[in-house]
């Protein structure tokens, strides 16, 4: 069902606005799990992350607002959507993305697009999990359109990879370790998105 709802979209936004340009692909490790942290501002960002990492399959952490329906709950989970409590995260909120690091797969969290404390818990949320599981937090940047509308005006999409972030062992201070953390994600989104 991913493959092919990856495949399907991908085609109705080339046929809507061309192709979509990935820039740094060759910069994501190869065969080993990681969390990418990309931008987000609408459905169509995520999408076309989605299609940027194929065939690669991301597993996208999602609020679990959008799992109030049966069928919507039933469909995101075939598009490998997971919920999550962002009101109220604690540490079950944990337990699944370190289940698929683990299976070797990539964890997707998008914090940009979201109230700032939503913003800045959900960076740190990954920035946990990343040192909780030791892989790398893979910055990423969508630069496009964000409604159906700019997709129609042919407006460019791009999906631009950063370095991968490192995150250094925790020592007595664990604040200030997610604090710098969290402050070279941001510095590397706002540089990604000055390539352009």
């Amino acid at each position: 069902m991913y493959t092919f709802a990856t495949r399907f979209l991908q085609l109705i936004l080339f046929l809507m606005n061309g192709r979509m340009k990935t820039v740094n692909k060759e910069k994501l490790p190869q065969n080993d799990p990681f969390i990418v942290v990309c931008t987000h501002k609408s459905w169509i960002d995520v999408v076309c992350l989605g299609i940027a990492l194929h065939p690669t399959p991301i597993h996208f952490m999602a609020k679990k607002e959008l799992f109030n329906k049966i069928f919507i709950k039933k469909l995101f989970k075939k598009l490998n959507a997971f919920p999550v409590d962002r009101s109220n995260p604690g540490p079950s909120v944990l337990k699944i993305p370190l289940q698929l690091l683990k299976k070797k797969q990539v964890v997707g969290i998008f914090p940009s697009g979201t109230r700032n404390s939503e913003e800045k818990a959900l960076k740190n949320g990954a920035i946990h999990i990343a040192l909780r599981a030791s892989v790398p937090i893979i910055p990423t940047v969508y630069i496009g359109p964000h409604t159906i509308r700019d997709l129609l005006g042919r407006k460019k999409r791009f999906i631009i990879f950063g370095d991968a972030i490192h995150v250094p062992k925790m020592t007595k201070d664990k604040e200030a370790v997610t604090e710098a953390t969290n402050e070279v994600i941001s510095k590397v989104f706002e540089e990604l998105k000055g390539n352009i």
